[in-house]
């Protein structure tokens, strides 16, 4: 019996290291973008039942399983306040470096508001570079203004 979205994850994560499966691959066979793809195997996201089904049959997932997969997951996965796993780690310390600068040169570009990642997308590449390969990350988020009332 699974009592939580989590246990989902572990059956992922372990029959994705057992069978060699990429993440781009489960993306092509549900037809959506390795980013969001990967996010609701590791239970970010909730799928449709075609794409549980897909992802169920990928992975050797039992029904329930499946089922779990269609639940609005509770979203937020990191375990602490603060990051320990080094790479994560650096996007938190990105964040809390480049933040303030981030938010003026939105708010001095499209006014007060913020950027969505409700209405987001993600793109991760490699990018070769002589002096060591690039990780080129682009989010593009809607801005939403705040109005007033």
């Amino acid at each position: 019996m699974i009592s939580n979205r989590n246990q989902v994850t572990e059956m992922i994560l372990a029959a994705k290291v057992s069978k060699g499966i990429k993440w781009s691959e489960v993306s092509e066979k549900i037809g959506l973008s390795k980013e969001w793809t990967t996010a609701a195997c590791l239970g970010q996201m909730t799928l449709d039942k075609k794409q549980a089904e897909t992802v169920g049959a990928l992975f050797g997932l039992p029904d329930e399983a499946v089922a779990w997969l269609q639940i609005v997951p509770y979203k937020g996965s990191l375990p602490t306040a603060v990051p320990t796993d080094p790479l994560i780690y650096r996007w938190y310390e990105i964040v809390s470096v480049y933040g303030t600068t981030i938010k003026e040169l939105i708010h001095e570009e499209f006014g007060d508001g913020i950027m969505s990642a409700i209405d987001f997308s993600m793109d991760i590449q490699r990018k070769a570079d002589p002096k060591g390969d690039r990780v080129n990350v682009v989010l593009s988020g809607k801005f939403l203004p705040y109005k007033t009332y």
